[in-house]
């Protein structure tokens, strides 16, 4: 991407400024979800297609509504749906579907690199990765960023601590290039197993132990211990994991009385936190899938309209808030 925002791969490429245009768009969109009436007339005429080859709920849900909050005609289908069923490859599932003329692809894939892929082969489309691989997951963590922006009012030179499976999030990915733009000191606290040294090369802490990976943090960020994945064998067990490394008011007392608390979803309680915690008034849980929304109306409208990006000053931000006043 440069000065136009044509596809959204991934964070790590691009700037400081794009990041903060993209969070200052999004801003705009977040009065929009809590209307009588939850829709602009940005995108009439625009064509999104979602395509999910791996489940979701949060981001496949929220991309759906945020396409057709701004008046797009949305398409969802996934891998059981497609003829990639049927044999047929990626490729020419893409150059299917670009042949209808679509305006926005949105894609999650479990192979890495597939949206990169894609957006190859379809010139005339924008390519949103919604999560590929162990590659990226961009819009969770301009979510993520966008709640801890307003809620402390800053990204710069914070403190931030994921605790879980690292080995296996393009979230931490995600999150790890876009926190390291402000500065920020990022910790990812797990067992060895799932904290490689991968992570120290992008910028990133490791820990193996609570204490040190999170004390002092201004935001702890719980990931999932993926259940499909036990028959690796990366842990003795959940039990194990859960006694060493869940995430409980205790511990945030003694170690992080002041941080404020994040999880990409879905949230296993128990295992990697704790009930009093995820409820707790540390918890922004629900208020991340929230704006979710606003996050992916502001890239899905950038993708769409060509809209500039190349800095906060950008005519985008004004435009959008025009478009937001005058459908009040």
């Amino acid at each position: 991407m440069n000065s136009e925002l044509k596809h959204l791969l991934g964070i790590k490429g691009l700037g400081k400024e794009q990041v903060l245009a993209l969070l200052d768009s999004a801003d705009q969109f977040v009065d929009v979800n809590k209307r009588a009436v939850k829709k602009v007339p940005a995108l009439r005429g625009k064509t999104i297609v979602n395509m999910f080859f791996e489940a979701s709920t949060r981001t496949r849900m929220s991309f759906e509504l945020a396409g057709k909050r701004l008046s797009a005609d949305v398409i969802n289908f996934g891998a059981s749906s497609s003829s990639t069923s049927k044999g047929e490859s990626l490729i020419d599932t893409a150059l299917t579907i670009q042949s209808m003329s679509p305006d926005v692809v949105v894609m999650r894939h479990p192979a890495s690199g597939a949206c990169k892929l894609v957006a190859d082969h379809l010139p005339e489309t924008s390519v949103v990765n919604a999560g590929d691989g162990l590659h990226e997951h961009p819009t969770q963590a301009l979510l993520d960023a966008l709640c801890i922006r307003r809620k402390l009012g800053t990204l710069e030179n914070l403190s931030v601590s994921f605790v879980g499976d690292a080995l296996r999030s393009r979230v931490v990915r995600s999150n790890i290039y876009l926190l390291k733009l402000f500065g920020c000191r990022v910790r990812l606290v797990a067992p060895p197993t799932l904290a490689v040294t991968e992570f120290e090369g992008m910028g990133a802490e490791v820990f193996p132990d609570m204490k040190r990976g999170i004390e002092g943090a201004d935001v702890v960020v719980s990931l999932r211990m993926k259940h499909e994945y036990q028959k690796d064998i990366y842990i003795p067990s959940l039990e194990e994991y859960s006694r060493l490394y869940c995430i409980t008011e205790d511990r945030l007392r003694d170690y992080a009385p002041d941080c404020m608390v994040l999880a990409p979803g879905p949230i296993i309680r128990g295992t990697e936190i704790a009930s009093d915690v995820a409820d707790g008034p540390r918890s922004h849980i629900e208020e991340q899938v929230e704006l979710g929304v606003a996050v992916r109306m502001a890239v899905l409208f950038l993708l769409a309209t060509g809209a500039d990006n190349k800095g906060r000053d950008s005519s985008s931000e004004s435009g959008i808030k025009e478009l937001v006043a005058n459908e009040q």
